[in-house]
């Protein structure tokens, strides 16, 4: 099982491009060959790269809230008007919340789910039918190393990221016999400005030097993955992979109370 081949009547779709691990994704997947759909909301960042990827011909960008239904409708629409199938998606897109539960504030809460949760299902539910009916085709869903257990002040964000995992491996399992690669990108801390965007710079400073990954490596990595018919992956080699992947399957009883500790504030 491998990677689609690039071909003028496909594309690759890649949310969260306008910087950072989805930045990279589209610079890789674009160096590969393929044409590739810039998706954000930052339209103006999205238009620089996608001339530094060569235009139209090479890259197109595409502005949207994918929190918002009706720009998920919008995107969908702008694809079909370009004619190539989707036959890479990588969702990437997201943002975190590193707050006690309740105060955060409901909206906040819910706009992180639709966007980690509800696009995520629904860019998969558009666009994994054509893939299986073709018979080729490979999803890369970013998830997180926060979704090997329970982080209390970034509940929610580990527990969407849980469903993106645990989503992709049984979608996996439904679509490799016909030819379609769903893989799981797990990273951990990632030099992208994610933390700081989200307020969570204090995690980072707890943390050893070793785990962080640039984005380059998470998105070579992740398209090595898919390549190789994977269904998970930790990026950055084993050093990472031993510091990260027992958090899976350690008791609850012992990693709440590490995870908590790390999480707090101060």
């Amino acid at each position: 099982m491998s990677l689609p081949e690039p071909s003028s009547d496909s594309i690759a779709l890649v949310t969260g491009a306008s910087s950072g691990i989805g930045e990279q994704f589209a610079r890789q997947l674009s160096e590969l060959g393929h044409r590739v759909a810039l998706v954000a909301r930052r339209e103006d960042r999205l238009a620089q790269l996608a001339e530094e990827l060569g235009g139209p011909d090479r890259a197109v960008a595409i502005s949207a809230d994918l929190a918002v239904p009706a720009d998920r409708d919008r995107l969908a629409a702008q694809i079909d008007e370009l004619g190539p199938q989707v036959e890479i998606l990588v969702n990437n897109a997201g943002f975190g919340i590193y707050q006690p539960f309740p105060q955060a504030g409901r909206d906040a809460e819910l706009q992180q789910v639709r966007v980690l949760v509800e696009a995520v299902v629904d860019l998969m539910a558009r666009y994994l039918p054509g893939m299986i009916e073709r018979g080729r085709g490979a999803i890369i869903n970013v998830s997180s190393t926060a979704a090997f257990q329970a982080l209390p002040y970034n509940a929610a964000y580990a527990a969407a990221k849980a469903h993106g995992l645990l989503l992709s491996e049984g979608v996996h399992a439904e679509a490799k016999e016909h030819g379609v690669t769903v893989t799981a990108v797990c990273p951990g801390p990632v030099p992208s400005g994610f933390q700081e965007a989200s307020e969570a710079g204090y995690i980072a400073e707890k943390l050893p030097n070793f785990t962080f990954v640039p984005p380059e490596r998470v998105a070579r990595d992740a398209i090595r993955a898919a390549a190789r018919g994977r269904i998970s992956v930790i990026p950055g080699g084993p050093k990472v992979r031993l510091a990260y992947g027992p958090n899976r399957k350690l008791p609850r009883w012992l990693v709440l109370p590490i995870s908590k500790r790390l999480m707090t504030r101060g």
